[in-house]
C-alpha cells in the first residue's frame, strides 16, 4: 500500500518506520529543511551538540520513546537530576531565605519544591496549607484517571481542595504564564496528567534530539522511505478511494500536522461538519528566546518557574545548568519561554525588541547585567491546545471520516501535555490501524 506520511516531525517519522516494517511504501512529506519537527535542532560553528529550538528532555517514565529507541538500537540517552524551582515576590522582605543563587534582588526568591521537604520549608503557607497541598498532589500523582477530572475546571479543583492559600501560591501564576486568558477554563484533567507526570529524574540524548532524528531517518531509508524535504502540501484531492497529493497519488494518508493547516489544506475533501467541529478548537503558539551569555542566569536551577505575577516571562530554563556547556562552545546556554496568541505583542515583536524587552525584566529579578553573545528567536505555530470542554467536543481522532484518512498528532496527547513521548506513542499507534 502506498502511504503518505505529512509532517517530518516524530509521529510522522515513528509511523513511516512501523509502516515501512510492514512493507508498505511510505513517503513522508515534511515543508521544512529539517526533520524532526518542535524537536528539531541547530547547531553553533562551534558546538559539539545540537540545540532544540524550544526545551526539551524526557521524563524517567518515558517509557515509549526510550522503548522505541531500544527498539531501533539507538542508545545515547542518559539520566540525571537536575534542580528545578520557581521564582516568586517575596510579600514580607523580613523573611530570610537562603538563596542558592547569588545576586538575586531582595523582592523575589527562587524556592525549590521538588520534595515533600521543600514543600515543608514553604515559607508563603502556613501548616495547614501545606499539608492540604501535600495530600492532593500525593492524590493527584497515585490516583487513575477519573471522569470528574474533566467535569470541573482546574481552578475549582485546586481552589476546592488546596484552599485559597494554596491555589493563589503555588498554581495560579502558572496557569496564567502558561494559558493566558483562557486559565480559568483548562479543565482539572491537565493539572492531574502535569503531576502524574513529572519526575525528578530527567534524560537527554547525547549529542541533542537531533541526533536521534537523524537516527532515525537513516533507519527509514534503509527502509526504502522516500523522505521528501522542502516540499509543502498546498492542497490534498481525492480520486475515488485515493489521495492526490502533489501529483502523486496514495492509497492511505496519516497527517500529524497542526489541526488548522490540515483543514486548510483538506476543504475539498472532508465533510463541512467535520471540518467546522476540527475549526473550534483554539491554541496558542509558542515563542522561545535562546540566549548565549558569558556567565549563566541562573547558578544551579535547570528549570526555573516564573510565579512572580510582575515578571511576563512563563519560564527561564538553563540549558547548561542539565547539559555542560562545554558541548556549546563554553557559552552558557539559557531559554526563555512562552504560549502567546497571535494577538499578543510579544509575537508580533521584531527579533531585537524581544531581547531588550526581556533584558529589562532580567535586570528587575538580578542585580547584574548580562553580556549576551548571541541570541536566537524562534516562534511555532499551534503548539498548545486549549484544554477546556469545548476541546473535549472537538478534538481530533485517529480516524477520520474518510477511508484510509488518518490524523496523529499533538492535539491528541490530551490530557498529558505535548511531548517527544507522546509524538512517538501516536506514531506507533496510528501505523497500528493500517494493515
Amino acid at each position: 500500500m502506498g502511504i503518505a506520511i505529512l509532517g517530518g516531525g516524530l509521529t510522522g517519522l515513528t509511523a513511516a518506520y512501523y509502516l515501512a516494517k510492514k512493507g508498505h511504501q511510505v513517503t513522508i512529506f515534511e515543508k521544512e529543511k529539517t526533520l524532526g519537527g518542535l524537536a528539531s535542532g541547530f547547531k553553533n560553528n562551534n558546538w559539539d551538540w545540537y540545540l532544540e529550538r524550544t526545551v526539551h528532555h524526557l521524563f524517567a517514565n518515558d517509557d515509549d520513546i526510550l522503548n522505541f529507541a531500544k527498539e531501533i538500537g539507538f542508545n545515547k540517552i542518559f539520566f540525571k537530576e537536575p534542580e528545578t524551582a520557581s521564582l516568586y515576590e517575596n510579600p514580607n522582605d523580613k523573611i530570610q531565605i537562603s538563596n542558592q543563587i547569588q545576586n538575586l534582588k531582595s523582592k523575589f526568591k527562587i524556592l525549590p519544591l521538588d520534595t515533600p521537604l521543600d514543600l515543608l520549608k514553604f515559607p508563603y503557607l502556613n501548616i495547614i496549607d501545606k499539608l492540604r497541598a501535600g495530600i492532593v498532589i500525593a492524590f493527584l500523582k497515585l490516583s487513575p484517571f477519573f471522569s470528574f477530572y474533566e467535569r470541573q475546571t482546574a481552578e475549582e479543583f485546586l481552589k476546592k481542595y488546596l484552599g485559597k492559600s494554596g491555589w493563589e501560591r503555588l498554581f495560579r501564576e502558572l496557569f496564567r504564564k502558561k494559558f493566558g486568558k483562557y486559565a480559568g477554563n483548562i479543565l482539572s484533567s491537565f493539572i492531574w496528567a502535569r503531576i502524574k507526570k513529572r519526575t525528578k529524574k530527567l534524560s537527554y540524548v547525547e549529542g541533542g534530539f537531533q541526533v536521534l532524528i537523524n537516527y532515525i531517518v537513516d533507519e527509514l531509508k534503509s527502509l526504502r522511505v522516500n523522505v521528501l524535504t522542502s516540499c509543502e502540501i498546498r492542497e490534498i484531492k481525492k480520486k475515488g478511494e485515493r489521495y492526490f497529493i502533489n501529483s502523486q497519488l496514495f492509497d492511505a494518508v496519516i497527517s500529524t500536522l497542526p489541526t488548522p493547516v490540515l483543514t486548510k489544506i483538506s476543504e475539498k475533501i472532508f465533510p463541512e461538519d467535520y471540518l467546522s467541529r476540527l475549526k473550534k478548537v483554539q491554541y496558542l503558539h509558542s515563542l522561545s528566546l535562546v540566549l548565549e551569555t558569558e556567565r549563566p542566569i541562573l547558578e544551579k536551577t535547570y528549570w526555573l518557574n516564573i510565579s512572580a505575577k510582575e515578571i511576563p516571562i512563563m519560564g527561564i530554563f538553563q540549558q547548561t545548568n542539565f547539559i555542560d556547556k562545554k558541548y556549546y562552545g563554553g557559552k552558557n546556554i539559557s531559554y526563555l519561554g512562552w504560549y502567546v496568541g497571535t494577538e499578543d505583542r510579544l509575537w508580533k515583536m521584531e527579533d531585537k525588541e524581544l531581547l531588550d524587552y526581556v533584558k529589562s525584566y532580567l535586570n528587575k529579578i538580578f542585580n547584574f547585567q548580562f553580556s549576551i553573545f548571541n541570541y536566537h528567536v524562534f516562534r511555532a505555530p499551534y503548539t498548545q491546545p486549549i484544554f477546556n470542554k469545548e476541546f473535549l467536543k472537538n478534538k481530533p481522532e485517529f480516524v477520520t471520516p474518510l477511508k484510509n484518512f488518518f490524523i496523529a498528532n499533538l492535539d491528541m496527547t490530551y490530557p498529558y501535555d505535548r511531548g517527544t513521548n507522546y509524538a512517538v506513542k501516536l506514531g506507533k499507534e496510528v501505523s497500528k490501524l493500517i494493515l
